[in-house]
C-alpha cells in the first residue's frame, strides 16, 4: 500500500475513533466531536503550529487536528463532499478559494466566504555560499549559466507554483508569458512534487536556485530570497467548509487568526510573513526588501485570482503536457542548441535553422481564447480518485500532448539538419 494511502487510512480511523468517543461522553461534557476542530491545509507545520498551540491555550476544551495536503489534493478531498468533516481550509493559493466558492463548498463567516490573513509574493531563493552572483531579475534566470540549476515545483501539485505561472501569464500576457515559461524550463534541474521540495533541494545542494513564495524561503536559516519585479502581492486565505463537524470552533479560529494577536504571530522568525492587518504592516521594517516595500505602498502589479480559478486546470495541464511530460527531451534539445550557439563557424543557413529550432521550443500553440471558452472544469484533483477528467478534458489533454510532441519533433529535425 502506498505510504500516502496508509496515512489517509490511519487519519480516517483516528477521526472515526474520536467520533465514537464523542458519543460516549456527550451527556457529561457536551459532544467531544463538537470540541474537535479539523483543519485541512497546504501550510507546513511551521506555519500552522504556532496558531494551533496558541488557539488551544485560549480554548482548552478544543482539540485541533490538522491534516497537511498539497493544494490540489486538498481540493480533491473537498470536492468529494468533505466526508471526513473538515472545518477549515487554509492555503496560500487564492484561486483555490474562488473555485471552492464557485462550487458551493464554503460556508460564510460574517459576510464573506473566505478571509485573507497574510500577503505573499513569489521570487527565487538560493544559499549565499552556493551562489555568488544570483540573478537580479526574472529575465536573468534565462541565462545559460543557470542550465540545470533551477528547481521548481509541479504546479498541478503546488498552489504556489500555479500562482507563479499565473503571475507570468497575467503580467506579460498569455503568449509572452508562456514563451518565458518555456524558455525558463531550459534551466530546470528538476520538477519537485511539492513546494517544500524546492526548499529541501536548496538546503541539500540539489540545485542552486529555487523558484518559491517568499515565506518558504525567508523563514529558513541560510537561504536568501529576492522578489521578482513587478512584485505581485497575493492574499493567502482561510475559509470555513460546508459539512464541517465544528462550525462554531471554526468561527473562533478564523477570528483568532485575523485578530491582532493572531496577526502578530506572523512576525515570529519561524513564520516571517506579511500580515493582512494594514496598521500592523505600517510598523514593520522592510529595509532588507525595498522592492516589497514599494509594492506595498504603490501596488505595482495586481493579481486576478478569479481569472486564475477559471483556467486553473487548463494552465496546470498545459504546463504538464509541454514541460513536465517532456522534461528530459526538452532539456536535451536546449542543450544541443546551446552547444551550437558556442560555435563561431555556423553558416547563415545553419544560424537560421538554429533560430527556427528555438522558435519551436518557445511557441505555445494554444490560444488564450481557446482556454477562455472551455466549459468550467470540475473541481481539480489528482486523477480519478478525486475528480475524474471529463471527456472534454481528455480530448484537450490528447490534443495538447500531440501539439507539444509535434513542436519538439520539428525542433529536433532542424538540429539534425545542422549536423548534416
Amino acid at each position: 500500500m502506498p505510504r500516502h494511502s496508509l496515512i489517509h487510512k490511519i487519519f480516517g480511523l483516528f477521526i472515526a475513533l474520536v467520533t465514537v468517543s464523542s458519543v460516549g461522553h456527550a451527556q457529561s461534557s457536551g459532544s467531544k466531536r463538537d470540541q474537535t476542530l479539523r483543519i485541512l491545509t497546504s501550510m507546513s507545520e511551521r506555519v500552522f503550529g504556532p496558531y494551533v498551540e496558541e488557539f488551544e491555550k485560549r480554548n482548552p476544551a478544543v482539540k485541533v487536528l490538522v491534516l497537511n495536503k498539497n493544494t490540489n489534493h486538498a481540493l480533491g478531498e473537498i470536492s468529494l463532499g468533505n466526508e471526513r468533516g473538515f472545518d477549515l481550509f487554509w492555503a496560500s493559493s487564492p484561486e483555490a478559494f474562488d473555485m471552492l466558492d464557485a462550487f458551493g463548498h464554503l460556508a460564510p463567516i460574517g459576510d464573506k466566504h473566505h478571509h485573507a490573513f497574510a500577503l505573499s509574493s513569489v521570487g527565487w531563493s538560493w544559499r549565499s555560499e552556493q551562489l555568488q552572483e544570483p540573478p537580479r531579475g526574472w529575465n536573468d534566470l534565462l541565462d545559460a549559466r543557470f542550465d540545470g540549476k533551477i528547481g521548481i515545483a509541479r504546479p498541478s501539485r503546488s498552489g504556489t507554483t500555479h500562482v507563479l505561472l499565473e503571475q507570468f501569464l497575467q503580467d506579460r500576457g498569455w503568449e509572452e508569458g508562456w514563451s518565458y515559461i518555456l524558455a525558463l524550463s531550459a534551466n530546470f534541474a528538476t520538477i519537485t512534487s511539492r513546494s517544500f521540495g524546492v526548499v529541501d533541494g536548496l538546503k541539500t545542494g540539489r540545485f542552486d536556485i529555487g523558484l518559491s513564495i517568499d515565506f518558504l524561503a525567508t523563514s529558513e536559516p541560510g537561504l536568501e530570497f529576492r522578489y521578482g519585479r513587478p512584485v505581485t502581492l497575493v492574499p493567502a486565505r482561510i475559509a470555513k467548509l460546508r459539512h464541517g463537524a465544528s462550525p462554531a470552533n471554526a468561527d473562533k479560529f478564523v477570528q483568532f487568526v485575523l485578530s491582532r494577536a493572531g496577526q502578530k504571530l506572523l512576525l515570529v522568525p519561524t513564520l516571517n510573513r506579511i500580515p493582512i492587518d494594514a496598521e500592523l504592516r505600517d510598523t514593520l521594517d522592510y529595509s532588507s526588501h525595498p522592492s516589497l516595500m514599494a509594492a506595498l505602498k504603490l501596488s505595482w502589479a495586481s493579481y486576478d485570482p478569479n481569472m486564475a480559478a477559471r483556467r486553473y486546470w487548463m494552465v496546470n495541464e498545459i504546463f504538464d503536457q509541454f514541460v513536465t511530460q517532456q522534461f528530459s527531451r526538452r532539456r536535451g534539445i536546449w542543450r544541443q542548441i546551446r552547444q551550437y550557439e558556442q560555435r563561431s563557424d555556423l553558416t547563415v543557413d545553419q544560424q537560421q535553422g538554429l533560430n527556427r529550432a528555438k522558435v519551436y521550443l518557445l511557441t505555445m500553440p494554444i490560444a488564450e481564447h481557446q482556454v477562455a471558452t472551455m466549459q468550467p472544469s470540475p473541481m481539480p484533483g489528482p486523477g480519478a480518485r478525486y475528480a475524474p477528467n471529463t471527456a472534454e478534458q481528455k480530448r484537450f489533454q490528447e490534443q495538447w500532448r500531440v501539439q507539444a510532441d509535434t513542436l519538439l519533433a520539428q525542433a529536433e529535425a532542424e538540429l539534425r539538419t545542422l549536423g548534416e
